[in-house]
């Protein structure tokens, strides 16, 4: 036997074991235990799976256990694999272990032994431009792609319901183009309301045969299916969500991202990768093309257009214009509401309305609303103070319960309801709305326009598609249904709520959803339009008006930078106990440049053992530096089975 020694990653996921074991390979094993099949190895007295990283000829340890059991010899992590995870582990301070389990699928033996049945010969994809063609650079694009080349670009999609913005087809084009040069491709979007969408473009250009959906709606059977006619060769197209960005697929040539603004790319699970950020490692490290698509420019995006790192495709300000619905402003402010008792009533203003009446005379309207419920926020009318729960002191809303037409009050935490309520501040007993939810602006909608169909769009029952029929859709962020034809009209209201939000990014996340539904509204040509009630002042909106997110987000990387905040540097954030933090704060303290902040407490002042947190920031070239001193503390932590609850975050989505 050649190589008679594997070195095995073990799956225990504590960071002071994340390194490579070595076991001796049985002779029965010798062809099953290859480099990326999966084996059960006998680790501190217990049998647990692992992954075989590469075969050697010695072994530093002058006795080795034995590899176990190969529970099969397919190869589902590759070296690229191999590569990517551990990449992505050192970027986010976190563990191989972790991150193979976000990349890798469960194991269907059943699966596994199928019977591989033939791929018919597909036809020569079709690489006609399509809607990359209208915009500067972007047949170049598809041309260098198609002879071999790996660019990198930005596209910043027209939102409108028309050819010049359809991002699937665009996307699918880009695929197809990677695929003629012989290549594979992988597209990855936030959600499956997006896979269903570039999926049918995709097979249309490449061939059914060559594409594979990678999904979590899928079923043990079906996703592993999926992932293994990747790693066979059998795919040249992956399609799914951000677990998707890891897919093993044979000759990477690019790698496509959707909507990378969307919080869904970020993975919920330790060690939080951004599929954005793992899409950039991954290309870095195969010499791929990449191509990040969105209706916005992210500053994390704008960050890698100002360094060259991609080249931006995008439309100036003008020419959008000009292909974009007709977007205005409605003032929203004190005067306004003195001007227009209609609007006192109804949350609309006059011009508002008549932006429906003329829409529904043409098709369907959507009115964009930030909440879901009925009334999600009350003040009193005497004070403005907010109203509170008596018994808890938590935030109450106002909802109407199933098979009810009354509203009821009831407390957002303890779920009691409010009743005999008077403030404790001025002992008023009457409150006012100060956030109305989507199903209070339904009802008020169906009494200003009578005889109008007005449908529902949120949460529980989120509508996919409407047809052409006049009527109004009443929808939250992320739920409007797509109109057959396009909406001849949409409505943004309150507008003040988004960008009021605690955040770092609530501006640009604001303009994100505001283009979304801008992006399903027809053309101006076609008389599309899309009003805004809010502040004419705020520059989300003026955006918005100008259909300039590119300057939108220039000025903001430029803020960024002066203020010393992401993507101007590194960033990490730790949640836990008090006094670990204080001992985390120590050990970065001795990194030039790095600043820590905290750790700050919260809770009840007194209690030395309340939640706490703990911000660090760093230049970027100090941001690898940053990483390891985490991930070695972690390790420490880990060795000492500290029980203290710590987590760390590196580059987070959310910045309060």
């Amino acid at each position: 036997m050649d190589l008679p020694v594997a070195r095995v990653q073990v799956d225990v996921g504590l960071p002071h074991l994340d390194r490579l074991f070595d076991y001796a390979v049985p002779e029965a094993l010798e062809h099953a235990a290859v480099p990326g099949s999966r084996v059960r190895v006998r680790f501190a007295g217990r049998l647990v799976d692992g992954y075989v990283v590469e075969r050697v000829a010695t072994s530093d340890q002058p006795r080795l256990a034995p590899v176990s059991k190969s529970l099969s010899d397919e190869v589902v992590l590759p070296v690229e694999t191999i590569e990517l995870v551990r990449a992505v582990a050192d970027h986010y301070a976190g563990t191989f272990s972790d991150v193979v389990r976000l990349a890798i699928p469960s194991r269907h033996a059943a699966t596994e032994r199928a019977e591989v049945k033939p791929v018919p010969d597909p036809p020569a994809p079709d690489v006609t431009p399509g809607p990359l063609a209208g915009y500067p650079d972007g047949a170049g694009y598809l041309t260098a792609l198609a002879s071999g080349g790996s660019p990198r670009a930005a596209w910043t999609v027209v939102p409108v319901a028309a050819l010049v913005g359809d991002w699937a087809e665009g996307f699918a084009a880009a695929a197809a183009a990677c695929v003629a040069s012989g290549r594979s491709a992988v597209v990855v979007v936030p959600d499956l309301k997006d896979v269903m969408r570039v999926l049918p473009a995709v097979e249309r250009r490449v061939g059914r045969g060559l594409v594979v959906r990678q999904t979590a709606d899928l079923g043990p059977s079906a996703r592993y299916r999926a992932f293994l006619r990747a790693s066979r060769g059998q795919a040249r197209v992956v399609v799914g969500t951000r677990s998707a960005v890891f897919a093993p697929v044979r000759d990477l040539g690019l790698v496509c991202v959707w909507d990378d603004g969307d919080d869904l790319l970020s993975d919920p699970h330790a060690p939080y990768p951004h599929a954005r950020d793992v899409a950039a490692i991954r290309v870095t490290q195969r010499g791929a093309g990449l191509l990040l698509g969105s209706y916005v420019r992210t500053t994390e995006v704008q960050a890698w257009v100002a360094r060259g790192w991609v080249h931006p495709i995008a439309l100036p300000p003008a020419p959008a214009r000009t292909e974009a619905p007709a977007v205005r402003i409605a003032a929203d402010d004190d005067f306004a509401l003195e001007r227009d008792p209609a609007r006192r009533a109804a949350r609309l203003p006059h011009e508002a309305f008549r932006v429906v009446r003329t829409g529904l005379t043409q098709g369907p309207v959507l009115v964009q609303v930030p909440r879901a419920g009925y009334v999600v926020s009350l003040s009193c009318r005497t004070c403005r103070e907010p109203v509170r729960c008596p018994y808890c002191r938590g935030r109450v809303r106002t909802d109407v319960s199933a098979g009810s037409s009354d509203p009821i009050t009831t407390c957002t935490w303890c779920g009691r309801t409010v009743l005999a309520w008077s403030c404790p501040h001025c002992r008023g007993t009457t409150w006012r709305s100060t956030r109305v939810g989507s199903e209070r602006t339904a009802e008020e909608l169906g009494r200003a326009f009578p005889g109008v169909t007005v449908r529902q769009s949120a949460t529980d029952k989120v509508l996919t598609e409407v047809d052409s029929t006049p009527c109004l859709v009443v929808a939250t962020p992320g739920a409007e249904p797509v109109a057959e034809g396009g909406y001849a009209a949409a409505l943004l209201l309150d507008t003040t709520v988004l960008l009021n939000r605690p955040d770092l990014r609530a501006g640009e996340e604001a303009l994100r959803r505001w283009f979304l539904a801008a992006a399903l509204v027809r053309p101006a040509s076609d008389g599309g339009t899309v009003l805004a009630v809010g502040p004419s002042h705020a520059r989300a909106l003026q955006a918005l008006t100008r259909v300039d997110p590119v300057g939108f987000a220039e000025r903001e990387l430029t803020e960024r930078v002066e203020a010393g905040l992401p993507p101007a540097v590194r960033l990490a954030v730790a949640q836990g106990d008090w006094t670990a933090l204080t001992e985390l704060g120590q050990s970065l303290a001795v990194v030039p440049d790095v600043v820590v902040l905290g750790p700050a407490l919260a809770g009840v002042a007194g209690e030395e053992d309340r939640p706490a947190r703990l911000v660090v920031k760093a230049p970027l070239a100090s941001g690898v530096v940053l990483a390891d001193i985490l991930r070695t503390f972690m390790a420490g932590r880990s060795a000492r089975k500290d029980q203290r609850p710590l987590r760390v975050k590196v580059d987070p989505v959310d910045v309060g």
